[in-house]
């Protein structure tokens, strides 16, 4: 690939005046990709991009502040980077963000539906329209659009929304099915106890584990995470559905207006459970009172961000 490949000569340049820079390197499995840190031109060798680069890289950021790191990143990564700058959690003077035109990663358990053990897989290639997967089986083809995460389907930002190095044509965005709309449509549609019996069940799977936490980039508070804070002592570690419950709407309303549906939370989920509806149900109130979405406007204040004595859609007065 051209791109890449001027790509790395871009990273290469670049690396003297960085401490390093994170991107994707192939993972310990066909369909996974694994973080990369390239400090060498030998490291920036080993960079790859494609449709397994599903991590997403800004979450290492706010480990780096105060050095001058690079960082490579699809569109939604680069909302993440966003939203970190417009809360003074990175600077973006100190760094360096590389970026191409990102057509979809693809959703592993997706691919699991269709080959089963993904154990079995030794090889996976995206062809145009089709992603190509092989197994002790023999080869097997899903359309993209069966294979490819829910959030590629109408993916409005395939472009990185902030960029120093940008190769490739940039791309429109997709005109596929609204998988998000189609859950909240689902969720709405609950009568109140349905709704909460539905997220009991959920929840009761969980094994808090906090992978959904640690794979957020916007949840930086890890030094006083309510999961082990003892004063005040918010959440037991008693198994219960009450605990597990309470740290995910303590997690969703910490992430309101700042979530920037990346799904890298959801993704984590190891009993896949799909939280990501929280953050989304949270996100849509805050676009409809402040008018605000994550990560998409550089220019623009997050609304906990500012102070406005009176809001044009809340009103105070009128009680």
């Amino acid at each position: 690939m051209q791109e890449l490949d001027a790509l790395k000569q871009r990273i290469v340049e670049a690396l003297p005046g960085l401490d390093c820079v994170i991107g994707w390197e192939p993972g310990p499995s066909p369909l996974t990709a694994a973080p990369l840190f390239m400090r060498t031109p030998a490291d920036v060798d080993r960079l790859v991009w494609g449709p397994f680069n599903a991590p997403n890289t800004a979450v290492y950021l706010p480990a780096f502040k105060g050095r001058k790191v690079g960082v490579v990143v699809k569109g939604c990564d680069s909302r993440s980077v966003v939203e970190l700058i417009q809360e003074k959690l990175v600077r973006r003077e100190e760094l360096v963000v590389f970026a191409m035109p990102c057509r979809g990663v693809a959703d592993a358990s997706k691919v699991a539906g269709r080959v089963g053990d993904l154990g079995q897989v030794s090889a996976a290639a995206r062809d145009g329209a089709t992603l190509q997967v092989t197994t002790p089986e023999g080869m097997a083809a899903m359309p993209w659009d069966e294979a490819c995460a829910d959030k590629c389907l109408n993916c409005q930002y395939p472009n990185a929304l902030v960029s120093d190095h940008f190769l490739g044509d940039p791309l429109a965005p997709a005109q596929g099915r609204d998988a998000a709309a189609d859950e909240m449509g689902r969720f709405e549609a609950m009568a109140p106890a349905e709704r909460m019996a539905w997220w009991a069940q959920a929840m009761d799977r969980c094994i808090r584990c906090y992978a959904c936490r640690n794979a957020c980039p916007m949840c930086v508070c890890r030094d006083h995470c309510i999961a082990q804070t003892r004063d005040p002592h918010w959440v037991s570690q008693e198994d219960g559905v009450r605990e597990k419950l309470m740290f995910q709407a303590i997690h969703a309303l910490h992430l309101a207006g700042r979530c920037t549906e990346c799904g890298e939370c959801q993704r984590a989920c190891p009993v896949d459970i799909p939280i990501l509806a929280l953050r989304r149900k949270l996100n849509r109130v805050v676009k409809d009172v402040f008018d605000y979405q994550a990560g998409v406007d550089p220019q623009a204040v997050p609304p906990l961000f500012t102070f406005q004595v009176e809001e044009a859609k809340i009103n105070e007065r009128g009680w």
